[in-house]
């Protein structure tokens, strides 16, 4: 793949460039405005996006950091390649088509001349509509290549597939776990521990189709794929979770889930033998779990630490399965931290996960660090490390949702 699809000339470099601090400053008020055009003109791409990360701001605020990235590197797009794969990698899931690319920069330009008014002159719109091909370019051009990879993988499709729910097991008083095989009978493609897939729920009486990512919580190499999924209940002014309350209250054993293959880049590194630390919170283990599976599978004499926090027990997914494996694993070491306990809980601290108990657990030689979970875990993890003089090479991390960053 390569990002010289087409030559931008120097002009219209310098124009892109120099409109960095206007979008540093408006460039959510541009991305909130270009979801409402968009929106407005196009409504059946509602079946598309998920309407809660409108609602609650989250997905203007990624496109607008996209949008600002691609303006700062537009005359070097190799420096947003990595960022460039990972929303690709979330396209594929969702089945974006190259035919979508252009009613998103119509309405982009729209929104970038409607917010800024006369400040946004024809040469910047101009600008702006050459570089915008570009970029939809080199999307266009890594998700083609994301799609022939994965339709040609044994197994694999492309859009969505007829899966039929086999088992469902309830983990905790808000987690539950549905196991996966395809209507048809069919071989399943492999995929790597960490990665997802994307569930397509028709719900009665919901005007529009919504599409939701899930971790895949198990191993690679069953006949089945496996979610856990976290039931969203309503808390104060956010209403519940309409995909999670839809997966627990109405899948049953036997129905059917249309769903994509396997995607995602936040996978576990097997040809690293060095010592493996686990870190998750809430929900979060659901990758983690899929690469714990792996390793004792995999590589059987690497060490493992696995943390994880959360409420209490009632809300511990998958405790028993990880004491089991610490059981018969001793490489495999667990940590539990609830920050509200009740009577008869079993854990190892109580309160949250702060550098001070976390830097007296950790292995002191160089070591690969995994974790995911709520936002505010994830960013307190992240300075937890860097604390503790991990090299962000050796930092791994994915966030359900919108892109954001937890390193500030």
């Amino acid at each position: 793949m390569t990002t010289e699809t087409k030559k931008l000339d120097e002009q219209t470099i310098d124009i892109v460039k120099s409109t960095v601090p206007v979008l540093q400053e408006f460039g959510t008020t541009i991305t909130k405005r270009f979801y409402e055009t968009m929106f407005e003109n196009h409504p059946e791409l509602k079946n598309i996006f998920n309407q809660t990360n409108q609602r609650k701001g989250n997905q203007p605020k990624a496109l607008a950091n996209a949008v600002l990235a691609a303006a700062k590197y537009i005359d070097n797009l190799e420096e947003i390649l990595p960022a460039v794969k990972q929303i690709a990698q979330k396209h594929r899931s969702l089945n974006i088509k190259p035919e979508q690319y252009p009613i998103v920069g119509e309405n982009l330009l729209f929104a970038i001349k409607d917010v800024l008014g006369d400040a946004a002159t024809d040469d910047i719109i101009n600008a702006w509509a050459n570089a915008y091909e570009v970029i939809a370019d080199v999307f266009i051009s890594v998700e083609r290549d994301m799609y022939e990879e994965v339709q040609n993988l044994p197994g694999g499709w492309v859009g969505y597939r007829d899966f039929k729910v086999v088992e469902k097991v309830v983990e905790s008083d808000v987690i539950t776990s549905f196991y996966l095989q395809p209507a048809d009978g069919g071989e399943i493609p492999p995929y790597q521990p960490g990665q997802y897939i994307t569930v397509k729920a028709e719900i009665e009486k919901e005007p529009y189709t919504h599409l939701r990512q899930y971790s895949l919580s198990d191993a690679p190499g069953e006949n089945y794929y496996r979610i856990s999924v976290k039931r969203e209940d309503a808390t104060g002014d956010n209403p519940a979770g309409v995909v999670s309350a839809f997966l627990h209250n109405n899948i049953k054993k036997g129905s059917m889930i249309p769903i994509s293959a396997p995607a995602g880049d936040f996978v576990l590194d097997q040809t690293d033998s060095r010592p493996l630390v686990l870190l998750s919170g809430g929900v979060g283990l659901t990758p983690m779990m899929g690469m714990l599976e792996t390793v004792i599978k995999e590589q059987s004499d690497r060490d493992v630490y696995y943390i994880h926090a959360t409420r209490n027990g009632k809300f511990h997914a998958m405790k028993n399965r990880v004491n089991e494996i610490a059981h018969n694993y001793q490489q495999v070491t667990s940590y539990t931290v609830y920050d509200d306990p009740v009577e008869g809980d079993q854990f190892d601290k109580k309160g949250y996960i702060d550098y001070e108990w976390l830097a007296s657990i950790l292995p002191t030689e160089d070591a690969a660090f995994y974790f995911c979970g709520p936002k505010g875990f994830m960013r307190a993890m992240y300075q937890n490390l860097i604390q503790f003089g991990v090299s962000n090479d050796d930092i791994h991390y994915e966030i359900f949702g919108p892109a954001d960053d937890i390193t500030r």
